[in-house]
């Protein structure tokens, strides 16, 4: 098997037995056996199991925060040059709950990796998330622009909070839907974005300001006919 192409399937073939059974569960071993190759082509590619672990967690991530900051650029560039703290909420918290919630990507192999690393918390998804925050101090340069009259402790603290509602949906998002017997609807995530940008923006501003979706404000608006 060409390099490239064993590389390659060591990677879809972990990623898969992660998704599924979890970090501690899957041996290098397992993935070997899966992947159809040796474990001498795993230690070349990758080292080790933590490496391997930090590749895959790292190409995801990076696609993620590439999409969180595209969106951000659009609304600055549409705000020009500062956008609302809606906006900059939006794009932060929206690229992650489309990545992982949703009856289309909870069946997908990536979705279900990236909730599985942020339930699991192992040690080379801890160093990656604790060292790779560059994109995080745009996000809050951005506020600060956004809002000027706001301290600083208090943007990275409203940062800090819209981030771990996110992370905290896509982890629990079970066991909401059995405590709130089906109502709360974890398949709505553009509601769910709605939800997480409201809550972080009156906590940032004081106020009630409208933080739904230009969609979303459509479908509530009160019909003339």
């Amino acid at each position: 098997m060409p390099s490239d192409q064993t590389r390659s399937s060591i990677l879809e073939a972990a990623e898969r037995l992660y998704a599924d059974r979890g970090f501690a569960d899957v041996t290098l071993r397992d993935i070997v056996a899966a992947a159809g190759v040796n474990l001498a082509a795993v230690n070349y590619h990758f080292g080790s199991k933590d490496e391997l672990i930090a590749e895959l967690f790292v190409t995801r991530s990076l696609a993620t925060n590439r999409e969180r900051l595209n969106e951000l650029k659009l609304a600055e560039e549409k705000g020009g040059g500062r956008a609302g703290i809606d906006s900059i909420l939006r794009a932060l918290v929206g690229p992650t709950l489309r990545g992982c919630l949703g009856p289309d990507r909870e069946r997908s192999t990536a979705a279900r990796f990236m909730i599985r690393a942020s339930i699991e918390s192992v040690p080379p998804i801890r160093r990656i998330k604790n060292r790779e925050i560059d994109h995080l101090r745009k996000f809050a340069a951005a506020m600060r622009r956004s809002l000027p009259a706001v301290s600083d402790v208090d943007l990275y603290w409203g940062l800090h909070f819209a981030l771990a509602m996110a992370h905290q949906t896509i982890r629990d998002s079970e066991r909401l839907t059995k405590l709130s017997e089906g109502s709360c609807d974890l398949n709505d995530v553009q509601g769910i974005i709605d939800r997480i940008v409201a809550v972080s923006v009156r906590a940032l501003t004081g106020s009630e300001m409208e933080a739904r979706s230009p969609e979303a404000a459509r479908r509530a608006a009160p019909s003339h006919r």
